[in-house]
């Protein structure tokens, strides 16, 4: 049963203590050691099922008003009492999961609920262990710190003051000394707070290392793969089709690179140039937020598929922070309320056209996370992070039809754009990827070893980068903007393979919408209940670990942007 509002400000959840949740998982440990059948034990999940519900619901509701305003002295406690309560909460929910994985009805309940579920318990029993509590706790507010600092940055152009957000929207304005100067006052502030940023990710590399060695692990890439549940594919499958990038992505962008100078009338494609494609400038949407969501809803309502209710909800409820404001953290992600059934999206608009991509990937992930939430496990209600990804990547295709909305006239040259960068983006993504291999195969590497790591990976997936005389960034300081690398270990890969299954969306799409939309949601209905090659399967799509996958997609772009194989 789940709770009932009509608004955001309606949710509410209790602040857990420990001592209250301890006692409710005793009552359940005792009640699954008298269990004598599958329907006791049955009963014993859907009860614990709901109390992880509730502990998401307060975590991700806690987690959300901090990154609304970073700032705030009561959100920022709160953080801090979850980043403290959290690790003795996983402790209660990993000794439940062991006992569900040991059961000797494991057979009948995988029967009832699937197999994934216990696949995923077993990934979280081997991740966790009580001794490395306090190193959790101590990651959580290294965390906090860098979201914070990055939060705070107070970035003068032009006479006004922006955050790295507002800013962001002169890096493709069509004059190039202004997408010049307004990246030099960007990478100058990561040079003069290099030193802390520096020890923040040198202490967090330190101390996840000591992590996976208390728990057995030869090295953090280890016990990284099992806090993302990966139990499908493994570091080789990764290998591989890191390699499949390299030989059929990478030569591609080099002829887009030279493509996109000639456009702009360049002799090369500098750092400061690299996301603009039209010496008029990218295309920007036509209106402004209000705007925004009014051309929104129109688009949902067109495509069908329950994405028109679903939006409405989504605006009725106020479930979206979409406009940029100060201390609010950058990026953009999608979070959602367990106990309520509800998603929420958190973006930072600046006026680019950004802020039709990033709205409609994270329109993906909530309308996922909608079509889930009748679930049987809060395990299900999202998949794994790479299968998420397929969601809100794949929404970004499937809306191609409806871009004039947003764009008028311009909307070709969006969808073309989108599509290079789609490509361009493979290559990046698969980099940070080695890059975080290399740092925690090497976890007393130097912080400027570490530069050198990154500037060996630009060498090998991005061969055309230039960053000229800028600050930090020729120094291989580029990826200390990239937060995942900071706030989540190992989550970037995801991206690539998951834009490898979306691209194939793009194409069933031209060939028939219906076909592929229904395909969409089934998708999306399936939540996490199946791993990632499985749920691609389903989905009539093809692993990207396939051999010739990426190379399909690929010939498939080539074709739509006019751009032969040389």
């Amino acid at each position: 049963m789940r709770d009932t509002v009509t608004s955001f400000d309606q949710i509410r959840v209790d602040r857990p203590e420990y001592t209250e949740v301890a006692a409710e998982f005793g009552r359940l440990e005792s009640a699954w050691k008298e269990a004598s059948d599958t329907t006791d034990c049955r009963q014993v999940i859907r009860e614990w099922d709901i109390i992880e519900r509730r502990l998401s619901t307060w975590m991700n509701l806690v987690d959300l008003r901090f990154n609304q305003d970073t700032s705030n002295p009561e959100y920022k406690k709160a953080r801090e009492y979850s980043d403290e309560l959290k690790p003795r909460l996983t402790d209660l929910s990993v000794r439940m999961k062991r006992k569900l994985i040991e059961t000797p009805h494991r057979v009948e309940l995988e029967a009832i609920f699937g197999p994934q579920a216990f696949a995923l318990w077993e990934a979280d029993v081997l991740a966790f262990d009580p001794k490395i509590e306090s190193d959790l706790i101590e990651e959580s507010k290294l965390e906090a710190e860098f979201t914070g600092l990055l939060a705070s940055a107070k970035l003068p152009f032009q006479g006004c003051t922006y955050n790295f957000a507002g800013l962001a929207k002169f890096h493709v304005d069509s004059d190039r000394q202004v997408r010049y100067d307004s990246n030099t006052v960007k990478w100058q502030w990561f040079a003069d707070n290099a030193e802390q940023l520096d020890r923040i990710y040198d202490e967090q590399v330190r101390l996840r290392t000591d992590m996976a060695t208390k728990l057995g692990y030869e090295d953090f890439i280890g016990l990284g793969y099992k806090r993302m549940k990966r139990v499908d594919y493994d570091q080789a499958d990764v290998e591989r089709f890191r390699a499949a990038v390299r030989e059929d992505v990478v030569p591609l962008t080099v002829q887009l690179r030279k493509l996109q100078s000639e456009s702009l009338g360049i002799d090369r494609v500098m750092f400061w140039d690299e996301g603009i494609f039209d010496p008029q400038g990218n295309p920007k949407p036509q209106g402004d937020h209000d705007w925004m969501i009014e051309r929104a809803t129109e688009m949902f309502d067109e495509m069908g598929g329950g994405l028109g209710e679903f939006f409405r909800l989504m605006d009725q409820c106020n479930l979206m922070d979409l406009k940029n404001r100060d201390s609010k953290a950058g990026g953009g992600f999608c979070t959602d309320f367990p106990s309520f059934g509800l998603p929420y999206i958190f973006a930072n608009f600046n006026g680019t056209k950004g802020d039709v991509e990033v709205f409609t990937h994270e329109i993906g992930h909530a309308f996922q996370s909608y079509c889930s939430r009748e679930q049987p496990l809060a395990d299900y209600l999202f998949p794994t992070y790479e299968s998420c990804e397929i969601h809100s990547m794949g929404l970004e295709f499937l809306t191609w039809p409806q871009m004039e909305k947003f764009f008028g006239d311009d909307a070709e040259r969006f969808r073309q754009i989108h599509l290079i960068q789609s490509l361009l983006f493979l290559p990046y993504g698969v980099a940070v990827d080695h890059f975080q291999h290399l740092v925690y195969a090497n976890p007393t590497a130097t912080p400027q070893q570490r530069h050198e790591m990154w500037r060996e990976m630009e060498a090998t997936y991005l061969p055309t980068r230039d960053c000229g005389e800028l600050p930090h960034v020729p120094m291989g300081g580029q990826w200390q903007f990239q937060r995942h690398i900071y706030l989540n270990p190992f989550y970037y890969i995801d991206y690539t393979l998951a834009l490898t299954c979306a691209l194939q969306f793009w194409v069933s799409s031209r060939a028939d919408m219906t076909e592929a939309m229904e395909s969409y949601v089934a998708l999306c209905k399936r939540g996490g209940s199946a791993p990632f090659r499985k749920l691609a399967e389903s989905a009539g799509l093809v692993s990207p670990f396939t051999e010739g996958s990426l190379r399909e997609v690929v010939g498939q772009a080539r074709e739509f942007l006019g751009i032969a194989l040389v």
